[in-house]
């Protein structure tokens, strides 16, 4: 399977942080019309989860894991309703044993994108350059969603 590499990550942080308003507002237009199925879903967590703060995290981590694929030049195939509802038992068992098991190995395995899977751990563990973090809830609904997210895009590759 094709991986991200780390020096696209970095390319689309650096790409997403440096983007006034008006870019930023572009650049997730550009990528919600490219996967609206994918971005439905993913928004409907903040709803799930009533967290006001992680919409807007959740936006902003759409937009640089998409612009992170981009990097790489990915062709990605429409994710659909019938590839989430089959994506997510399987998920749901992976997420649980890497909970019981803290062993990052099963997240990478399953996402198949190891360098993604360690950039959103050190995200939502880490604070910012400013030192704001993340509360630990707010930080596991993150954690959990990104990981659907990368784990779907994989699963789109062309």
């Amino acid at each position: 399977m094709k991986h991200v590499q780390v020096s696209s990550i970095e390319k689309a942080i650096a790409k997403v942080d440096n983007l006034d308003d008006d870019g930023l507002e572009k650049l997730s237009e550009t990528y919600a019309l490219a996967q609206q199925t994918l971005l439905a879903y993913v928004m409907t967590a903040a709803v799930e989860y009533d967290n006001e703060e992680l919409e807007g995290l959740l936006i902003y981590y759409y937009c640089l894991l998409s612009e992170a694929f981009a990097q790489e030049s990915f062709l990605l195939n429409q994710i659909t309703e019938d590839d989430i509802d089959a994506f997510e038992e399987p998920f749901f068992e992976a997420l649980d044993a890497f909970f019981e098991n803290d062993d990052e190995e099963i997240l990478s395995d399953f996402t198949d994108q190891p360098d993604l899977v360690r950039f959103m751990m050190m995200e939502v563990s880490t604070p910012d350059e400013d030192g704001t973090e993340l509360n630990d809830e707010t930080a596991t609904q993150l954690f959990i969603v990104t990981m659907a997210m990368i784990s779907l895009l994989g699963r789109a590759l062309n």
